[in-house]
């Protein structure tokens, strides 16, 4: 599966629409990701506090804060990330953060 962006770049995706290469993710990526895997037509503030967190905390660490960590640092509950994320942390905020498919819990 590959994603197409503005510039005509392609991105690849895998069978569940995670990038193959996190390394091409940029905020162009995650708002076509946003609009075409997850059905979230404009990334708002409140989204993007959270995928930057998730973001910088992968960069940081290799692999996904996990769920407690994403709700203290970014202060926002649960339900809400769920608001923002229909899918959810795992599926849809790292999704759009471009990391890869979660193994576990985020």
């Amino acid at each position: 599966m590959t994603l197409t962006t503005s510039d005509n770049k392609t991105i690849e995706l895998n069978e569940d629409g995670f990038l193959v290469h996190p390394e091409e993710w940029d905020r162009n990526v995650a708002v076509l990701l946003a609009k075409d895997q997850e059905g979230i037509d404009e990334l708002t503030e409140e989204h993007w506090k959270v995928i930057d967190f998730i973001r910088q905390y992968y960069l940081e660490n290799n692999n996904a804060p996990m769920v407690r960590s994403l709700c203290k640092a970014t202060e926002t509950s649960l339900k809400h990330i769920y608001e923002l994320f229909p899918s959810g942390p795992a599926r849809g905020a790292c999704k759009l953060a471009g990391l890869p498919k979660p193994d576990g819990c985020v």
